[in-house]
Order: structure tokens, then C-alpha cells, then sequence
């Protein structure tokens, strides 16, 4: 990934929501971690466009976030805190295929790419089930897999694993182990950056580290104690 934040900042009603910063993200797997209400969510948003800067700019693989809006939303997927929010059709399989349908590609195709997909994360027997029956991990992977069909070659994650139980944290971290895509992971769950390249550690709106998981972690934990 190559992500250019070129002092780029929101601020909604005159308050900053995210202080203006200048850094490039190029590394393959990303966290992104600090207190509720610390600006990390609206910081990931702003890197697929789903939130403008107000001021500054910030560009993916050389493509302007507003600008390029459209072109930016195809190589950037974003998986929200709440997936069932994103998985629009009732069954697991049309929703799958939804977003080759819009690309316009024909019915063997897409019946071929969704059982790949299907396969690929091991929920073959979720195909023909409703969003509303599966469980949280379940949920995570069907929204994960309708998203990487249509191919992005980046994955933004918000708190994938919360309130999930032991089983289903499991499913999920294997699965986001052995993503193609590039990973930025927003979470509260310390444990799952260890193996990160770089974390970035947000506080009071700000950009106050960029770290090794380790450290970030550590200055993190300084915080919430303080």
C-alpha cells in the first residue's frame, strides 16, 4: 500500500475530530489503537474517502481521496465495527455475489468466483443461511468475503474481533492471517497487533505515536492508566 496523509485533518463544527498530520503508511499489516472517541475510526475513514479532510489532502496508490473518490472506494474495503450493517441481501450467497453483479459480469462467472470465495473461508455451509441466524465470527467472515471478491487491494478493519467469543476470535484472526490484501486493523484487542508491522497509537484526536507494536502498546497502556 502506499498512503499519503499530506497534512490532512477533519474538523466538524469548528472542533478538530482529527488534528491535520503528514505521514505515508506503506507497510503490509497496520494497527491503529487508543481511547474511545480518539479520532481512529474518522482516521481510517478518511483513507477510502467514506470522511473528506477539511483540510489538506490524503491519497491512495496516487489516487486523491476526493478527487478519485470512486477509483479510491474500489481498492479500499472497509469492514465496520457491526458487519451485519454492510451485508445487504438476506442470504450469505447473494450477498456474496452482489458487488459482481453491479460490476456487470455474467451468471457462470459469478456462480464460479462465489464458490471459490466461499471456499476460500471455509463457509460453504453458510451459503443458503440468513445474516440474522449466523453468529459474530460467522458474520465477520461472510461480510469479509463479499467484500475480497471484488478484489480491493486494501482492508481496513473496525474491531474485528468485539465481542466475539474465544472460538470465533479464532476463526477470524486465522482468516485475517492469510488475507491477500493489505490490513489496517482499528481495535482494542492488544494481542492481535503483536505480529503487526506498525501501530499507530491515537490519543485526544492526534496522532500521538507511530510505533512497533510493542512500543505503541506500551505507551498505549501508559495512557489508560494515567
Amino acid at each position: 500500500m502506499d498512503i499519503r496523509f499530506n497534512d490532512a485533518g477533519v474538523a466538524f463544527e469548528g472542533r478538530a475530530a482529527v488534528e491535520p498530520l503528514t505521514l505515508t503508511l506503506n507497510q503490509r499489516r497496520i494497527g491503529i489503537i487508543g481511547l474511545n472517541g480518539s479520532g481512529k475510526t474518522t482516521f481510517a475513514r478518511m483513507i477510502n474517502g467514506l470522511t473528506k479532510p477539511t483540510s489538506g489532502h490524503v491519497s491512495v496508490n496516487g489516487l486523491d481521496t476526493v478527487k478519485d473518490a470512486s477509483e479510491v472506494l474500489k481498492d479500499v474495503g472497509f469492514i465496520f465495527q457491526n458487519p451485519q450493517n454492510q451485508i445487504i441481501l438476506p442470504i450469505i450467497r447473494d450477498d456474496i455475489a452482489f458487488g459482481l453483479k453491479n460490476k456487470g459480469l455474467n451468471k457462470a462467472d459469478i456462480e464460479a468466483a462465489v464458490d471459490a470465495t466461499l471456499q476460500r473461508f471455509d463457509i460453504q455451509h453458510l451459503a443458503k443461511r440468513r445474516a440474522h441466524e449466523l453468529s459474530g465470527g460467522e458474520l465477520q467472515l461472510s461480510a469479509l468475503a463479499a467484500l475480497t471478491i471484488t478484489n480491493p487491494k486494501i482492508l481496513i478493519m473496525d474491531e474485528p474481533t468485539n465481542q466475539l467469543d474465544l472460538k470465533n476470535r479464532a476463526l477470524v484472526e486465522r482468516t485475517m492471517a492469510g488475507l491477500e490484501q493489505d490490513l489496517i486493523v482499528i481495535t482494542h484487542d492488544l494481542p492481535l497487533l503483536e505480529s503487526f508491522d506498525r501501530v499507530l497509537l491515537f490519543h485526544q484526536n492526534r496522532l500521538h505515536a507511530d510505533a512497533s507494536p510493542a512500543e505503541a502498546i506500551r505507551l498505549y497502556r501508559e495512557l489508560a492508566l494515567t
